[in-house]
């Protein structure tokens, strides 16, 4: 039975794949929505002069989920955005994954850390917005 050692090399090809994919994935999830948004709305006048804030289905997750299961447009693309803001999240939390596999503890702490600062960022974002 083959064994493959994790290495240096093979987490960073890993890390980078995943910001490839997660790049790509948000970036034609924003295409697709754009266009389906375009097609829908893309000959009605806009209102420049009205100030109109954003409704809560375009500000908070579930509601912006569930918007896109549902082919909202603007929820598509906002999920595309949110695809886009978790990517470098999901690179962190495996380059943690990759510390922890090596034994490294120092890069372990280090990385956990910078794990909690972000999502302490983005979580408190979320309630303040």
């Amino acid at each position: 039975m083959k064994t493959h050692k994790v290495t240096d090399k093979s987490i960073e090809s890993m890390i980078s794949i995943l910001l490839r994919i997660g790049v790509l994935v948000s970036g034609s999830v924003v295409l697709i929505g754009g266009i389906c948004y375009l097609i829908l709305h893309g000959g009605q006048p806009e209102s420049h002069h009205i100030f109109r804030g954003t409704p809560a289905i375009d500000r908070i997750v579930p509601e912006i989920v569930q918007g896109a299961i549902g082919l909202r447009a603007r929820s598509i693309i906002q999920f595309g955005l949110l695809l886009l803001i978790a990517t470098p999240i999901l690179r962190v939390a495996f380059s943690l994954v990759g510390f922890a596999i090596e034994r490294d503890r120092t890069y372990v702490v280090i990385t956990s850390i910078v794990l909690a600062v972000l999502l302490f960022s983005l979580i408190s974002g979320t309630i303040q917005g």
